[in-house]
């Protein structure tokens, strides 16, 4: 698949988790990290924004153990969560 078109499928499947929360934090991860992930990168995120928002939110407040399989570079940047707005 052609690299612009995989980007903007997960770019729209980032943004779009069903509830806001999610939305800012997986699609605002998205949008500060995706233009510059290698395939492999993408990769891991589309096996990733399979799981559930639940559980995606409490890996990266580290309200819940983080699995095995997404362990590592990518978790620990969604973990900073320094690329979330902050409200004013």
């Amino acid at each position: 698949m052609d690299r612009d078109i995989r980007l903007k499928r997960l770019r729209f499947r980032a943004w779009h988790r069903g509830t806001k929360e999610a939305d800012l934090m997986v699609g605002g991860f998205f949008d500060a990290y995706g233009e510059g992930w290698t395939d492999a990168e993408m990769d891991w995120f589309e096996t990733f924004i399979e799981e559930q928002d639940v559980d995606i939110m409490g890996w990266a407040m580290n309200a819940q153990p983080v699995p095995v399989a997404f362990e590592g570079t990518m978790m620990n940047a969604l973990k900073k969560l320094d690329y979330i707005p902050v409200a004013r």
